[in-house]
């Protein structure tokens, strides 16, 4: 028996809307993508070898700047460590998409890209931007924008490109920065409390000093470590609870704010619900709930909520965010009954004693730095586009 026209319609909508939805949903594979080019295959295996292959596979909108065997071995025989191998590669990590079509199309012949560099929280100034400049007859040059505007690397061809998605070029040099070749520390070599107090978090960093709970902060990073931290001005204005407390409840406090395993935003984003943190032990849970609402992931505990306004460093094995709340547990606060409802993020317990705090402002701001955004332009094109298709097919 035929199913009635509707009926059609409607089946053939829904299964091509799923089939859109799920294609769009799949990651792309750099590895895989490069394997496929032996000519790359150095490239390809120190991408693997520093962990950028993984951060590049979490993005949605990024273009790779690949280079050759050839350009590898150059860069291979300065002897840098590992780590600065990390920082010059991920010079050659555009957080926007440039395919060929667009590298001769850009507004005023010349335009600056963010590179993952610049996220790592090592690059001064702007020297994570990548300077993109087409030439006469075609030509395209790159150049890290610390080397005085010098273009030593110009676009070779296209290796793949997924439109919107992932872009990967390549071209014929490594770009040079004597920022990015600086050497670098290794995880375990990593100063917290520096990376803290040159990022805003100053009196976050100052707190645990004093309280000696930097230690088990800097002990942690080599297995994996996720910190939270307040802004200043969030922990000022909270101070005076903080006061009050014992000398081991400010330790667990802090500790409160450390996760002893590496989180990337987009894992938060995957594993919603309760985790562990640094201060949790047999007696005492100190756990709280991660939960996202789009791009927006927000951290509960019975007392506050807060949210995450910010990346200050994501070089794995160690990532710190920004929040806008000082994290409260049940074991050292009391519960807000319904009459007094949760400290939510927007609230003013923690930021309103604070003069000149705005939460929101600063949330709007880091969320533009780090790529925060709703539904992609193409994955919403994929849905108008199905349907499109079904009304058609009606």
């Amino acid at each position: 028996m035929p199913h009635p026209p509707a009926l059609t319609s409607t089946l053939a909508l829904s299964a091509l809307f799923l089939f859109l939805l799920s294609s769009t949903s799949q990651a792309h594979n750099i590895t895989r993508i490069l394997a496929k080019h032996p000519e790359l295959s150095t490239f390809n295996h120190y991408l693997t070898l520093t962990h950028l292959a993984t951060e590049i596979n979490r993005r949605q909108t990024i273009t790779v700047l690949a280079i050759d065997n050839a350009a590898m071995s150059s860069l291979l025989s300065k002897g840098l460590s590992v780590y600065t191998i990390k920082n010059v590669l991920s010079l050659h990590v555009l957080v926007d998409y440039f395919g060929a079509k667009k590298l001769h199309q850009i507004t005023h012949g010349t335009t600056l890209a963010s590179s993952m560099f610049q996220a790592t929280g090592a690059a001064a100034g702007t020297s994570g931007y990548v300077n993109i400049t087409n030439l006469k007859g075609g030509k395209v040059g790159f150049g890290a924008e610390d080397s005085d505007g010098k273009l030593n690397s110009f676009y070779v061809k296209s290796v793949q490109e997924i439109p919107y998605n992932i872009s990967v070029l390549q071209i014929s040099q490594v770009l040079t920065s004597a920022e990015a070749e600086a050497p670098t520390a290794g995880p375990s070599q990593l100063n917290l409390t520096a990376i803290l107090s040159k990022q805003g978090c100053k009196a976050f960093a100052d707190l645990l000093i004093s309280s000696g709970a930097d230690t088990t902060f800097e002990t942690n990073i080599d297995g994996g470590l996720t910190v939270f931290c307040p802004t200043d001005a969030v922990i000022n204005g909270f101070l005076p609870k903080y006061k009050n407390l014992t000398t081991s409840q400010k330790v667990s406090l802090l500790l409160y704010h450390g996760i002893p395993v590496y989180q990337s935003l987009q894992m938060l984003k995957s594993n919603n619900g309760l985790v562990n943190t640094l201060a949790t032990d047999k007696a005492n849970k100190f756990d709280f709930t991660v939960q996202n609402d789009g791009e927006v992931v927000s951290l509960e505990t019975e007392v506050v909520t807060a949210k995450i306004t910010g990346t200050l460093i994501d070089e794995e094995p160690l990532v710190i965010y920004k929040v806008n709340k000082v994290l409260q547990p049940t074991e050292l606060f009391k519960v807000k009954t319904a009459s007094a409802p949760k400290d939510v993020a927007e609230g003013p317990d923690d930021s309103a004693d604070a003069p000149g705090s705005d939460d929101s402002e600063d949330q709007t701001a880091d969320s533009d730095k780090n790529g925060v955004e709703g539904l992609d332009g193409g994955r919403l094109g994929m849905v108008v586009l199905s349907l499109w298709v079904g009304v058609m097919l009606m």
